[in-house]
């Protein structure tokens, strides 16, 4: 007896019918179903394929007549195996390769590599060299790994380099793939005195593959370079891509933000004041003259641009971004003229801020000294280090011990 019985009423066919039923059956049905003749039977040409996929392979038939459909699920027992693979594997075309495999060759992974770029290199553009280890299919066997290019599909696992192991928990069964041991999941064996010298049967060997990777002006941190089928190359597989990763490294003087560059300019306290010129070599070594006139005030920290001297456009127009100056006033250092000329200095500019009127007010005047973070430190207490003790005692100098 079996557990139930819908995959056998899919395919119209009783428990008991033997393989050759089953095929005949799912023939029959799967031509008069299949969406190249039947567009609105998709659906039921699915359950026609899930129905022989099943019943046609002898462990999970077992199972399904143990357990039902609920011990495949969990048992393992789907294989993924497409519809359009099965029909194909017994109607001939693509499909007709190993089940559970899809049609053609399947692809390699794509091979990532960082690369570390000056913001000087991102400006200008530049073509640099990177050396990498690669796998090859081996040419003097053209990858098959034997001498005389032959080799035998593996018994122990037919050729899939997997094999399936039940195992019994409780009510359930249980299905577990494993490499096959055999053949080390390569799904065919090699005869030791046929081996490729060259590769001792792998098919592939290493290879140094240096590439020429060309930086555009314009490119940005983190941008990709893609070098199509350069990856690993193994039998039966199409090479995977080599993808290169640009890391921008930090740049002592520029910053960048999107197409714009900031930097920081130092200028004197008198060009700040008075107006002057001063230079500043840009990323691709030439020099920008900065002019400032007479009688504009140059604040610290203000901002000024210079319109397109920023990073040129990646790939764009002929357009760049902005140049942004951020200005730090360098002041003279202390006692560094006679009071004389302080004076006549201080007739120059504008007026010293008046003090309010102190009249009748109470003053304490004080000559501020240099700060220093290590001895002014804000648990040292209030005013003059004085700690809360001490300003407890001063406000009430009238209290007095109490004697016997």
């Amino acid at each position: 007896m079996v557990k139930e019985t819908k995959f056998y009423d899919i395919l119209s066919v009783s428990p008991d019918a033997s393989e050759a039923e089953l095929k005949k059956a799912y023939r029959k049905m799967a031509l008069k179903y299949h969406p190249d003749k039947n567009p609105d039977a998709g659906d039921k040409f699915k359950e026609i394929s899930r129905a022989y996929e099943v019943l046609s392979d002898q462990q999970k038939r077992e199972t399904y007549d143990r357990f039902g459909e609920e011990g495949l699920e969990n048992g393992g027992g789907a294989s993924g195996v497409s519809p359009e693979d099965l029909f194909s594997h017994l109607f001939g075309g693509l499909g007709g390769g190993r089940r559970g495999q899809s049609s053609g060759p399947r692809h390699g992974k794509d091979m990532a590599h960082t690369l570390k770029v000056s913001l000087n290199d991102l400006y200008k553009g530049k073509t640099t060299k990177l050396a990498l280890n690669k796998s090859v299919l081996c040419d003097k066997c053209d990858g098959k790994g034997t001498k005389s290019g032959n080799s035998t599909t593996c018994p122990g696992c037919k050729g899939q380099g997997t094999k399936f192991q039940f195992r019994q928990i409780g009510p359930m069964l249980q299905q577990i793939q494993q490499v096959c041991s055999d053949c080390r999941g390569e799904g065919e064996i090699i005869k030791e005195k046929d081996r490729c010298k060259g590769c001792s049967g792998k098919k592939i060997v290493q290879e140094r593959k240096v590439l020429e990777v060309h930086i555009d002006p314009g490119m940005k941190d983190g941008q990709q370079i893609k070098f199509t089928g350069e990856g690993d190359q193994a039998p039966d597989v199409i090479p995977g891509d080599v993808i290169i990763v640009l890391e921008e490294k930090e740049h002592p003087k520029f910053k960048r933000k999107g197409d714009d560059l900031y930097t920081d300019v130092k200028i004197p306290l008198v060009t700040a004041l008075t107006g002057g010129e001063v230079a500043i070599e840009h990323l691709d070594n030439r020099f920008i003259l900065i002019k400032l006139h007479a009688g504009e005030v140059i604040s610290p920290g203000e901002l000024k641009v210079i319109q397109e001297e920023g990073m040129p456009q990646y790939r764009g127009s002929s357009s760049y971004g902005n140049l942004i100056l951020k200005f730090e006033i360098e002041f003279p250092p202390s006692n560094w003229c006679q009071p004389a000329q302080l004076a006549k200095l201080a007739s120059l500019l504008p007026p010293k801020q008046a003090l309010p009127d102190l009249t009748g007010r109470d003053v304490d005047e004080y000559e501020p000294i240099p700060y220093d973070a290590n001895s002014h430190s804000s648990d040292r207490g209030g005013r003059g280090g004085a700690t809360a003790m001490d300003e407890d005692y001063e406000e009430r100098p009238n209290v007095q011990c109490a004697s016997q």
